[in-house]
């Protein structure tokens, strides 16, 4: 149900704010750039916070038959209540 509603929000965010796809792009590259900051912030408080994951990474991922682009990153996601507290506001980064 939630990953519905984000997914419906996420096709108006790209069709009303976004309308060149460089744009929309560059900004979820730059979101990956925020989670990495975020779990880089906390692993210098805490030495075992990242466990396995010693290298902070985006990765970008082409699919031509299915004509998608992935962007996947090893940072600290947003839970459900950052979602809802964030989404829509444009510019406002989660590290500050």
């Amino acid at each position: 149900e939630f990953q519905t509603e984000v997914n419906r929000l996420m096709d108006i965010i790209i069709n009303s704010l976004y309308t060149d796809k460089q744009v929309f792009l560059r900004e979820l590259v730059s979101n990956a750039a925020d989670a990495l900051e975020k779990a880089r912030f906390h692993s210098v408080q805490d030495d075992s916070y990242l466990g396995d994951t010693k290298d902070l990474e985006v990765k970008i991922e082409y699919d031509a038959d299915g004509k998608t682009i992935s962007i996947t990153d090893t940072g600290i996601g947003m839970s459900k209540a950052d979602l809802i507290n964030n989404l829509g506001t444009v510019a406002k980064s989660g590290t500050t």
